[in-house]
């Protein structure tokens, strides 16, 4: 396929100092270097990853200024000398993990997210809140010609993320997982993840709106923990014999889930942290981590053997992301109701408007 007329200029959304706002504004077309694609961005998700990258208040520094977003779904319209296995026009989503050394112990043995040379879409590289942005062919994911761009975006971010901490939860078909947080972007994909994947699911969120969207996609329990006077009971007899699930995930943007998760989850059971609440530590009691053989673990973004899985779970029509289309221009709007805690299911941005 010939290569698309490509302008040297394009909207974008771009961080000039930590704390933000985000400034809609033009700026130039990069060119891809000789291992890298250029992909005309049709839409993007909106992460809270994103909202921290604004602000700022991770222990991770970001490049300044920033083009923010990792969920990007577009066309590839240009790559470099040495890209073969990408061609002009082919479907693909860019990711967190924009590229890696390849060569290291941890993308030797498919632990590529773990790279210490990791380049970070919308972090420590610009990302997808503009229209062309530049990836590692490597690490860019193969999306079927059949999807559709607007609605697989979230997958690309959340849907990898969650999908990829369930299969670290080590729950088997038939048992138990309370997602806290459930009613988020992240957390409405979970629970699809999760059924598609034979588990049963407890949803933990907050508010009446929020059951009835979690219930609706699948959760066979609702723990309301605005409501609750022992999240702790409350979750423990969800599941039929009283003892807890056997994992939990943990979603959730505060800290204060962090330090209940333990207590709820059943004996030899695994808690999965995936959240990143800004400045939070995790705290559990020696004595029953010990004693229950309880299995406490950080889970990272999915690798590219996961990105295919959690792609392919899309395709087959078995994920469907509950999401709201604005503008590339409303995305400051879209961090405000983020911030306030107003958002259910996830948030994409066309770059066209």
């Amino acid at each position: 396929m010939s290569q698309p007329e490509i302008p040297t200029e394009q909207w974008a959304q771009v961080v000039e100092k930590t704390g933000g706002p985000v400034t809609y504004k033009k700026i130039p077309v990069q060119k891809p270097g000789p291992d890298e694609v250029l992909v005309n961005v049709k839409y993007s998700g909106v992460c809270h990853t994103d909202l921290h990258a604004m602000q700022g208040d991770w222990p991770l520094a970001t490049k300044l200024p920033l083009v923010g977003g990792h969920e990007g779904a577009g066309v590839v319209v240009a790559r470099g000398e040495l890209v073969k296995d990408v061609q002009i026009g082919d479907h693909v989503g860019i990711k967190w993990l924009n590229g890696s050394c390849l060569d290291c112990s941890f993308c030797l043995q498919s632990d590529e997210p773990l790279c210490p040379k990791a380049l970070l879409s919308g972090y420590t590289v610009d990302g997808t809140f503009q229209q062309y942005a530049i990836a590692k062919a490597a690490h860019v994911a193969r999306i079927p010609k059949s999807c559709d761009l607007e609605v697989i975006a979230p997958v690309l971010c959340a849907g990898i993320t969650v999908y990829k901490g369930l299969k670290e939860s080590g729950a088997r078909p038939g048992q138990w997982v309370a997602i806290v947080g459930a009613g988020g972007g992240l957390g409405s994909m979970a629970l699809q993840y999760a059924k598609a994947m034979g588990l049963r699911t407890i949803a933990i969120d907050g508010g009446e709106e929020k059951a009835k969207s979690t219930k609706a996609l699948g959760a066979e329990a609702y723990v309301d923990f605005q409501s609750s006077k022992n999240i702790v009971q409350d979750v423990k007899t969800a599941t039929p014999d009283g003892l807890g699930p056997q994992a939990v995930l943990l979603l959730a943007v505060s800290e204060k889930p962090f330090q209940q998760a333990t207590e709820y989850v059943r004996s030899r059971g695994s808690v999965v942290c995936i959240g990143l609440p800004a400045n939070a530590f995790l705290r559990a009691p020696v004595f029953d981590t010990v004693v229950r053989m309880i299995n406490i673990k950080g889970s990272y973004v999915g690798n590219r053997q996961d990105t295919a899985e959690a792609i392919e779970f899309f395709a087959r029509g078995l994920i469907n992301v509950p999401s709201k289309t604005v503008g590339l221009s409303e995305l400051q709007n879209v961090y405000q109701l983020m911030t306030e805690g107003k958002i259910v299911g996830r948030y994409v941005v066309d770059t066209s408007r």
